[in-house]
């Protein structure tokens, strides 16, 4: 395998890898052919808070390729085969995905076949019996009105190995991967796989996930739609608690370790009084907890709304220690716990709450995308088949300053994304709810 790194100061880390050179004449009739020296500049400012004091690092500078077709390609057009896999928990746009990759593969590249790896990368697993679907643009063309995957898909780590068997069987000249970042190791693996057997296979991916908390992925598609989603579960909260003396509304979101969702479907609905998510801690009791800043603004005002991340709370709860198939630890419930606790302080204090709680989360991740999402769905499959057919390898597809770029996959399975308490994202949520900075006693 070859790495490509362009004339420009292309640091090592942004470089992406290619199963080889690149010598056949693109068929691409239009438009224009991304010059191999061109890159994306991307400053990435960090800032920590350590021990108090805000403290400023000099942002980080980081070139990234950018995303669309080259004037020459790697693959024969005619004698390439591509395979399409989704995997992990559904998300808005997947099928808007597979749809882009299957047109542009057929449409632009001509591309003889496509197939459907059926439940994610169990479909790989002979053992596991699933039958592979062709994916033609007519197949195709209408799925993008659904929501969930027609392919189906799961969760679980399954042997590289195993995988390249199954790649090498099928003949698949480049595998393009939609998932979240465990999704992205597997793919990396794979890779390294490919890479050991002096396979020219190219791996393609396409960062999928609700939380909106891939590293250096920003946005992830369908995170718009569950937004909007989230924000008629909201209204709706607000709705039931205006309506009911000592009202309260409560909405639990999905972010098991970032609250994006929370905080911008928050934004995006000025009702909000609370918006709890994992980046903050809070206390339940003490004159600076959470409970003591709802008591003030409900005998303020009377009413009250909460939006709250899955994965907040988490330190005020016993913990099973399970894992899931996908390795992440099995969340405790916070609604659970908030709800018991708000009915009783109030209670103690004679006070009869009207609590009504929503659960949007199944309804947010298995939506159609909306308008927003399905062109930046498009574009993701478009640039992941420009990227496949030019035997780029090992690499996702992202946006950055509005312009579609590769990003090594090694980047984005170094960490998760969170939101940063000191910035002014956060203290945007914070001026829209009027909740405190901190409810924390200590």
């Amino acid at each position: 395998m070859k790495t490509c790194i362009s004339e420009n100061p292309t640091s090592k880390s942004t470089a992406i890898t290619t199963v080889g050179p690149a010598k056949i004449a693109n068929p691409i009739a239009f438009g224009r052919f991304v010059e191999e020296d061109d890159a994306v500049l991307v400053n990435i400012s960090r800032r920590t808070v350590e021990g108090g004091p805000k403290s400023r690092k000099k942002p980080e500078h980081a070139y990234f390729e950018p995303a669309g077709p080259r004037d020459k390609i790697y693959y024969d057009p005619s004698k390439t085969k591509c395979a399409v896999v989704t995997c992990g928990g559904l998300c808005p746009g997947l099928n808007d995905v597979i749809r882009a990759i299957v047109m542009a593969a057929y449409h632009e590249y001509k591309v003889p076949s496509v197939l459907g790896i059926q439940y994610g990368l169990a479909g790989f697993v002979p053992e596991q019996g699933y039958d592979v679907i062709e994916l033609t643009p007519d197949f195709v063309s209408r799925i993008h009105e659904f929501g969930g995957t027609v392919l189906g898909s799961s969760r679980g780590p399954q042997d590289p190995e195993v995988i390249v068997d199954a790649l090498e069987r099928m003949n698949v000249s480049i595998l393009f991967m939609i998932g979240g970042d465990g999704t992205m190791r597997a793919a990396s693996a794979v890779v390294a796989e490919i890479a050991k057997r002096g396979l020219s296979i190219s791996v393609v991916g396409l960062p999928k996930t609700i939380d909106n908390d891939i590293n250096y992925v920003s946005p992830s598609f369908g995170f718009d739609t569950s937004v909007e989603t989230a924000a008629m579960a909201i209204r709706g909260a607000h709705v039931e608690a205006t309506g009911a003396p000592w009202g309260i509304g409560m909405v639990k979101v999905m972010g098991r370790d970032a609250g994006f969702i929370a905080a911008q479907s928050s934004l995006s609905c000025q009702e909000v009084n609370f918006c709890l998510i994992p980046e903050a801690p809070f206390d339940l009791h003490g004159e600076k907890g959470f409970l003591a800043a709802l008591d003030r603004r409900m005998k303020q005002r009377g009413n009250a709304v909460i939006v709250v991340a899955e994965g907040a709370g988490q330190d005020l709860l016993k913990t099973s220690g399970e894992a899931d198939a996908s390795g992440n630890v099995k969340l405790s419930d916070i609604a659970a716990l908030l709800k018991k606790e708000i009915l009783e302080h109030f209670s103690k204090q004679g006070i009869e709450a009207t609590l009504k709680y929503i659960d949007p989360s199944y309804i947010i991740r298995s939506v159609p995308a909306n308008a927003n999402d399905r062109i930046y769905c498009s574009f993701l499959g478009i640039h992941a088949v420009h990227a496949g057919m030019s035997g780029r390898t090992g690499l996702v597809v992202s946006r950055w300053n509005g312009r579609y770029v590769y990003i090594p996959m090694g980047l984005v399975t170094k960490g998760k994304k969170r939101i940063s308490t000191c910035s002014n994202y956060w203290r945007a949520v914070l001026e829209s709810t009027g909740q405190p900075v901190s409810m924390k006693n200590g």
